[in-house]
């Protein structure tokens, strides 16, 4: 469903084998595949194929993954998923703050690989669901659109789909491990830490003050909740 010939994905990698065990795998699996093996090719072909999703190692030589993340953050919402070594919670969490949507640890399995694109691509497909307004938030799933009072949003896929779920519920309170089973489909207790990432990204983008948040609310010792009149 999601793995056509038009789903175009470009993949990031300094090692020549691992670009192309990837590739070849994702190209048995109808998607369409570009290469880069540095960062400042990386940004060349993102800006001439506009890719659907981007496979993005971390350690990249001269300019790295995270920079290269940062970079496409500036115009794009593109899914990014990175791959990378280190283990340390950490770091990956610096990863995810960056605004990359999901992470594969090295070594990884190709199959594992094919099923975080096929979950990011999900996550990022539009909805055919009604436009959601809380207060000042409007939502519009279909066209993957947020406004906060009145003023338009750019999101990252996984940002987006935290804000959905939780304007599907205002005043509802969620824990970690449930918005992650939500967003994901899966639960991860070692990544519980990359929700409060993922928030703490959002209200920089939708509060006014992110230090007051008045929409996406904290409940010390549970989770989180949007408030029901999310600041209107």
């Amino acid at each position: 469903m999601y793995a056509t010939m038009t789903t175009k994905i470009l993949v990031v990698d300094d090692e020549p084998w691992v670009v192309q065990a990837v590739r070849s795998y994702l190209e048995d699996a109808h998607f369409e595949v570009f290469s880069a093996y540095d960062g400042a090719e990386a940004l060349m072909q993102f800006d001439r194929h506009a890719p659907d999703l981007i496979i993005l190692d971390w350690m990249l030589p001269e300019l790295d993954g995270i920079s290269v993340a940062k970079r496409i953050r500036k115009t794009s919402n593109v899914p990014i998923i990175m791959l990378t070594a280190k283990v340390e919670e950490d770091d990956r969490i610096e990863g995810l703050e960056t605004g990359a949507d999901d992470y594969v640890v090295k070594p990884f399995s190709a199959r594992e690989l094919e099923a975080r694109v096929r979950a990011v691509l999900r996550r990022s497909a539009g909805k055919t669901t009604p436009v959601l307004e809380v207060g000042a938030l409007r939502l519009d799933p279909t066209q993957r659109q947020v406004s906060a009072d009145g003023e338009p949003v750019e999101l990252t896929a996984m940002e987006f789909d935290l804000l959905a779920f939780l304007m599907t519920h205002p005043g509802r309170v969620f824990t970690r491990l449930e918005l992650l089973e939500a967003v994901r489909g899966e639960t991860y207790e070692s990544f519980e830490r990359s929700v409060d990432s993922h928030i703490k990204r959002l209200r920089q983008k939708i509060e006014p003050d992110p230090h007051a948040p008045r929409f996406v609310l904290t409940v010390f010792g549970v989770g989180y909740k949007l408030s029901k009149e999310a600041g209107g």
